[in-house]
């Protein structure tokens, strides 16, 4: 981690590779955050329900790991810093309020909200560091790419319907592509991973973290919608494979990989490469997985009996699947491993889709569980064995 350039009053200590309480009650915001964006697709399955859920997702993400980024390298137990975050959180708050609405008459409220979020952080680094440190000038880069793309947000805030969505899908574009272009500006150049040192031991924490609180939030809407329905036989199977299918997830990620990849990155030459390839892109698919999954358990909540139409097959299934190619791409990015179990249970889980069709929500949410619990299981059977690339 590099604090070379920088004001040593704000800057982490090589020794201090902890996530701080600060961090903790910031992430609260992202509870919200991660529901409301649970709550929108599923009051969106259709396609275009669907693009809106997904760009909104990916502006979550970004607001959150931006700031995962940004105290790696500065002290969040230091007054500025503290205050900082604070102020983060409080942004974060309106735009993850905002979220139900975000395509309605809250929209220039989400955008805004962002925007400062964006910007803010990036002034804030700018104004902490030495002039000539190379971790001030990569911040500069990123607020050019902020820049460039809070007009786009802010225009799309003040319009409405396909409109908004095209200018909003545009600005996250721009957000979403510019740690892969380097945050190229001209006459800057690219930054380059060596440039982006890190701590891998706080940024791995802090990818777990946000994976705790998307499956947290998934059993929380589950026992809610559980405490709301008669207790009868099928919800009470429904919460089962809720709960169980949660389960499976956070055992296969943390099992084993989460310590492993954690390892990994920490020993690397270029712990800045792993954190925006494995923890900053990577981890948007999981994430996401977790959450259409969340959707698929609610609609099964509600409906456990009779046909289950395209939406049911598409949240039940396609979320675990989602989740484990984000997860067989993390491990494959990290530990170079090529996992046959897991692409197993993908490729058993979309051939399931036709079968979906005519089976209720309730078995086929069952028959979903199992799959990646099996898939889950084996893969701990199977993590004493020497590797060889593959399991």
């Amino acid at each position: 981690m590099t604090g070379e350039g920088g004001r040593p009053d704000v800057m982490r200590g090589p020794e201090n590779e902890r996530v701080t309480t600060i961090e903790l009650f910031f992430d609260v915001v992202y509870v919200l955050a991660v529901t409301q964006v649970t709550e929108l697709l599923l009051h969106g399955l259709h396609p275009v329900g669907v693009a809106r859920a997904a760009l909104i997702l990916l502006a979550v993400w970004w607001a959150w790991v931006d700031t995962a980024w940004i105290t790696n390298w500065f002290d969040p137990d230091q007054p500025r810093v503290r205050v900082l975050l604070l102020a983060l959180m409080g942004v974060s708050l309106v735009m993850s309020s905002a979220l139900p609405h975000a395509y309605g008459e809250r929209g220039l409220w989400f955008a805004g909200a962002y925007v400062a979020l964006g910007v803010g952080r990036s002034l804030f680094v700018a104004a902490a560091l030495a002039r000539r440190s190379a971790l001030r000038r990569n911040f500069q880069r990123l607020l050019v790419w902020r820049t460039v793309a809070a007009p786009l947000w802010l225009a799309g805030g003040f319009t409405h319907g396909s409109l908004r969505l095209g200018l909003w899908a545009v600005a996250v574009a721009i957000d979403s592509t510019a740690a892969a272009y380097g945050f190229w500006v001209p006459r800057w150049g690219r930054s380059t991973p060596a440039e982006w040192s890190i701590s891998g031991a706080h940024l791995a924490e802090r990818a777990r973290l946000f994976v705790i609180i998307a499956l947290g939030e998934s059993i929380l809407v589950s026992g809610m919608d559980f405490g709301e329905l008669r207790n009868d036989p099928a919800a009470l199977g429904a919460v089962a494979s809720a709960f169980l299918g949660s389960v499976a997830l956070w055992w296969i990620y943390f099992d084993r990989s989460a310590d492993a990849t954690r390892a990994v990155i920490i020993e690397a030459e270029e712990p800045g490469r792993l954190g925006r390839s494995a923890y900053t892109y990577l981890h948007i698919p999981m994430v996401a997985g977790i959450i259409v999954t969340a959707v698929g358990d609610d609609l099964t909540l509600h409906h456990p009996t009779g046909t289950s139409g395209p939406a049911v097959v598409g949240s039940v299934l396609g979320g675990p699947v989602l989740f484990l190619i984000g997860f067989l791409s993390f491990e494959r990015a990290v530990l170079g491993v090529h996992s046959r179990t897991h692409l197993g249970a993908v490729v058993v889980l979309v051939a399931l889709a036709p079968l979906g069709l005519v089976l209720s929500p309730l078995p086929l949410s069952g028959l979903a569980t199992m799959v990646v619990a099996v898939a889950a299981v084996r893969s701990t059977v199977l993590a004493a064995r020497p590797r060889h690339g593959s399991e």
